[in-house]
């Protein structure tokens, strides 16, 4: 066992991947059909495991051409989530757990027994999904563009539902343009929070790793501008429309540009705006309350 870990992670390694023993370690559980603790209790025991060694080897042979982990195994953790990806969706990151906590915070502060909640840019679901598992009584509208995301969307959700039948009606899928005017304008000024991981990557900053580069879909990773704040500012002016008065917002962004988006909610009906730090201490989440009675 521990042979064919280092062997796998020396592969990955020579390929330039940043955690070649982690990862090698993920695609044996997963050629193995356990878990990461079976394997790691293996290791330490000093016991074999059955694995399907074709599997395993095609699979680290997909991850040494830095195809990415979770497209490879088919599916990532988010919070309390195992959700479903594959090529054509952005996949979930840890900073964005921040982004949800945030908000579940907020409305736990605020005592909201039934929040009205729109997820822009919902891509695999994660955020959504995330909020109508994790508050009681709430209700999610998710709002997503590209067809390959929808499918992925589609596909978490039904996951999602099977897990808990209960909530099969507190989360909608509207497949249209997070940024228009007319999308979900039935809504407009009825949503108590607005929470989102937009495309906002500067098209002058292309992405070095090969995972996020060459596998991530443009549609969902680049903000449509040289410094990448196009998109994010449409975001900030549809939720300012969505939202009920000193109702939230959340929104994810690059660490370039904190300053600029909170200058610019300022400017298009939000107060108390503020950015917050990822686990790494760099800005990477706008927070801002609906200005209004």
């Amino acid at each position: 066992m521990d042979e064919t870990i280092a062997t796998a992670a020396a592969t990955l390694k020579e390929a330039g991947v940043d955690t070649p023993e982690h990862d090698a370690k993920i695609l044996l559980a997963e050629a193995a059909g356990c878990e990461l603790r079976d394997v790691d209790k293996a290791m330490l025991m000093g016991d074999g495991l059955e694995y399907d060694a074709v599997k395993f080897d095609a699979m680290i042979a997909r991850r040494a051409k830095r195809e990415p982990l979770q497209y490879i195994v088919g599916h990532a953790p988010f919070r309390y989530l195992d959700l479903q990806v594959g090529p054509g969706v952005f996949i979930p990151r840890q900073e964005t757990e921040l982004v949800v906590q945030e908000g579940i915070d907020w409305i736990t502060r605020n005592g909201l027994y039934n929040p009205r909640v729109v997820d822009l840019c919902a891509g695999s679901g994660a955020i959504g999904l995330a909020i109508v598992t994790e508050v009681q009584g709430s209700h999610v509208w998710g709002v997503e563009i590209s067809p390959q995301a929808v499918a992925w969307t589609r596909r978490n959700i039904e996951a999602t539902m099977r897990r808990w039948p209960a909530l099969a009606s507190n989360y909608e899928l509207e497949i249209g343009d997070a940024t228009s005017p007319t999308t979900l304008d039935k809504l407009d000024g009825t949503i108590d929070m607005v929470i989102t991981n937009p495309p906002y990557v500067p098209q002058s900053d292309i992405p070095t790793q090969p995972e996020v580069r060459d596998h991530d879909p443009e549609l969902a990773l680049y903000g449509g501008s040289l410094d990448g704040t196009l998109i994010p500012e449409r975001i900030v002016r549809r939720a300012a429309a969505l939202l009920k008065p000193q109702g939230l917002f959340v929104m994810e962004h690059d660490i370039s540009q904190g300053d600029r988006l909170a200058a610019f909610a300022s400017a298009n009906g939000f107060g108390e705006v503020r950015i917050r730090n990822d686990y790494t201490g760099r800005p990477r989440y706008l927070v801002a309350v609906r200005s209004g009675d």
